[in-house]
């Protein structure tokens, strides 16, 4: 049960953080309008809108707010460089993975900034939707979402009326979703944001530039691609028959929802690999059906293959993310219809559900606000044993949490990824 004094705790920590982001505002009327924001974000109310969160605040029109969202001024970068930093001082971890993804917002009418009929992962269709770019930050402690960045599609990009519109700065040009992305793994690991790897979906994986970014700054991936993915001499679909029998294991990417999430995988690796480093093929076949799924990975000589199937497991960590964030938060309750609003909103609800995570892993025992972290319980004891890689034959408002996958014990040593695919030289 909670008492009052917890309640009161809270509300202490809000405030705390209402007084790290401050500075970001000029005026007295507009930092007590980020805290009445905030403390409405992360109200139980019906929707997190503008006349909800109005009401929260005692104001008789979402006037106010609508102002604070587009006209006060403040700027959210610099609130995203704190939201950053909150993360980092209390879910930072060394081995924590960062994650590439995008969801999508749908959306009624096209006058809202970067509006259209696109996919939808969120819907899993085409739908009348803007999509956003996220960073996300998972580790020992708990995740969050540390970046985000609005996908501006070129038909937007290069229509001056509706550009006008929307109040979107002449600095805002078509960029892809990998560019964006980049951007923000540039900006996180740029601020000494600690971690030891990048995971992400195929439409990250399959870029390069990415890769290499990371490869030249010594980060660990595991970046999905899909079937038709180029590996010389082939595509990596090609490479499923390179793996002898006794080549696939069974391991947990994490703990779902009826359990551990188990699937047989197994690693090749290929050459190119900066210094001391290993890159290899990981693919995952799923139970029942058989599916595949296929991974390009960067990663320190020695590198068990469970250890790479965990750093795969936490991209579901972001899919989490923005459920909850949507849930809890109102990651997508928003009524903006400006690049300025859709940024401000975004920044706010990432703080709020970073808020929550903290609050949560205070509450469990971890890190919080005013507490050292406490031992590490997510992370299981390495296995005593785990099988070793043959070398391969080429025949041809309830919030809840989700810690990162434990590795699940094994009877033989650790795998590594040292093993040399001679046949792939």
């Amino acid at each position: 049960m909670t008492t009052a004094t917890e309640v009161a705790g809270w509300s202490a920590d809000l405030d705390a953080v209402v007084e790290r982001i401050g500075r970001r505002f000029c005026r007295i009327e507009a930092r007590q309008r980020a805290r009445q924001y905030l403390a409405g974000l992360l109200a139980p109310l019906e929707r997190k809108n503008g006349w909800h969160l109005a009401e929260a605040a005692g104001d008789a029109s979402p006037d106010s707010v609508q102002d604070f969202l587009s006209r006060m001024r403040w700027d959210a970068d610099a609130v995203r460089d704190d939201l950053r930093a909150y993360v980092v001082e209390h879910l930072g971890d060394p081995d924590a993975v960062l994650v590439l993804d995008e969801t999508g917002f749908l959306k009624k009418g096209e006058h809202s900034v970067g509006v259209q009929r696109q996919y939808s992962g969120t819907a899993g269709r085409i739908e009348n939707c803007q999509v956003g770019v996220f960073l996300g930050y998972a580790g020992r402690h708990g995740y969050a979402l540390i970046d985000r960045a609005l996908y501006l599609p070129q038909a937007w990009a290069t229509d001056e009326a509706r550009r006008r519109a929307a109040w979107i700065p002449k600095t805002a040009a078509f960029t892809t979703k990998p560019k964006l992305g980049l951007k923000m793994l540039e900006r996180a690991l740029d601020a000494g944001v600690p971690c030891a790897w990048v995971a992400g979906d195929s439409v990250y994986g399959a870029d390069s530039a990415i890769r290499r970014e990371l490869e030249r700054r010594r980060i660990g991936y595991v970046l999905t691609v899909t079937s038709g993915q180029r590996l010389w001499p082939g595509t990596v679909n090609d490479w499923v028959e390179d793996v002898p029998a006794d080549g696939w294991h069974r391991l947990s990417a994490g703990d779902g929802a009826k359990g551990p999430r188990l699937s047989d995988w197994a690693c090749l690796p290929f050459r190119g690999a900066p210094e001391r480093w290993q890159k290899g093929l990981l693919i995952r076949r799923r139970l029942g059906d058989g599916e595949l799924t296929f991974y390009l990975t960067c990663a320190p000589e020695g590198t068990a293959l469970a250890d790479l199937v965990r750093v795969a497991g936490a991209r579901w960590t972001i899919e989490s993310s923005f459920e909850m964030a949507k849930q809890e938060v109102g990651l997508d309750q928003y009524e903006v219809r400006s690049w300025t609003g859709w940024y401000r909103h975004i920044t706010l609800a990432l703080l709020a559900f970073a808020f929550l995570t903290v609050v949560r892993q205070a509450a469990i025992g971890g890190k919080g606000p005013g507490r050292p972290a406490a031992p590490d319980h997510a992370r299981s004891a390495p296995p005593a044993s785990s099988p070793r890689h043959p070398k391969p034959v080429r025949s041809r408002h309830r919030y809840c949490l989700v810690t990162l996958a434990k590795t699940p014990p094994a009877a033989r040593p650790p795998l590594s990824l040292e093993t040399t695919n001679l046949n792939r030289k």
